[in-house]
């Protein structure tokens, strides 16, 4: 009877070994396919576990110019997504907005305040030509996009030595002179940013044609329809940088430098020599007066011009 006792319990223990050494073999089974599937999972992935991009809540309160953006209409809404999306993640060319917006608005800002224009539009000339000294496909030139034809109707110098649309303080004068126009037969400085991008006269005759008064009402073509969006989405995304990802240091923007002025009422027979003789080059000297548009200044009726180099020169 003891050895049948005994023979049945090393049967059992036989039995409980072999029931566990299976449940182990299937848990590790289970968890290495588990982690094959994961593997297959991140493999099909074409970017980093770190990398994500998210949706953008647009704020509530978005304004230009101390007018409502009307976001709760669905058609704006996207459209403002739209230019946040847009901005946010094209990282490069954000930052370099940062960079150049702190060397270059302190001189826009000033203009537009004595011009009676809202600081907000400092950032129309940001989408406009990114702060650079750009050519549209039109022939619109500088900070300010300006075309010929208005920047002489305004009384700036244009031609193939000179070209003052490259001239930022003049420049933005025209601009800041346009606009009041447009503020004052629109009644509105929405209404006037448009205007800056499709004329005065082409807004004129859709809010005509479509008998409406506010620029959020317009069906317009795709350039002015994105217009203000985009400057409303710049505005945001430069005004609150770490909410939208861009992180420096001051010391990371661009600075002006400081300059003094030079009274020129001659021609200049060669500038790069002129630049020798004040202590610079000629890259330097066409770097602060860029709208100098060639290694000479003609000059044939004794214009007083006012030419710009560093003050350590």
């Amino acid at each position: 009877m003891k050895n049948t006792i005994k023979i049945l319990g090393l049967v059992a223990i036989i039995m409980v070994s072999s029931l566990l050494i299976f449940a182990t073999e299937n848990t590790s089974k289970t968890a290495t396919e588990s982690s094959n599937n994961e593997e297959t999972v991140n493999n099909n992935s074409n970017t980093s576990e770190s990398y994500k991009i998210r949706a953008l809540k647009i704020p509530s309160n978005l304004e230009f110019a101390g007018e409502h953006v009307p976001i709760e209409k669905g058609d704006i809404r996207e459209r403002i997504d739209r230019e946040l999306l847009v901005n946010t993640y094209w990282q490069s060319n954000g930052l370099l907005l940062f960079k150049r917006a702190n060397k270059y608005f302190p001189i826009i800002e000033p203009i537009l305040a004595k011009n009676g224009i809202p600081d907000d539009f400092k950032y129309l000339a940001v989408i406009e030509s990114g702060l650079q000294d750009v050519t549209s496909p039109a022939g619109a030139k500088g900070f300010w996009q300006i075309m010929s034809s208005t920047a002489k109707e305004k009384g700036l110098e244009v031609n193939s030595n000179v070209d003052e649309r490259y001239h930022l303080e003049k420049a933005t004068q025209v601009a800041c002179d346009y606009l009041n126009a447009s503020k004052k037969r629109f009644g509105s400085w929405t209404l006037a940013a448009a205007a800056y991008n499709a004329g005065n006269a082409g807004i004129s005759r859709r809010l005509k044609a479509q008998k409406v008064d506010d620029y959020y009402d317009l069906l317009l073509v795709s350039e002015t329809s994105r217009y203000l969006p985009r400057i409303v989405a710049v505005k945001e995304i430069l005004s609150n940088p770490n909410k939208y990802g861009f992180i420096f240091d001051e010391e990371d923007l661009y600075a002006l430098e400081e300059t003094k002025i030079i009274k020129v009422d001659t021609a200049i027979a060669n500038i790069a020599e002129f630049s020798k003789n004040l202590g610079i080059n000629y890259k330097i000297l066409k770097y602060h007066n860029s709208w100098l548009r060639e290694n000479k200044l003609n000059n044939k009726s004794r214009k007083l011009y006012e030419i710009k180099i560093p003050v350590n020169n």
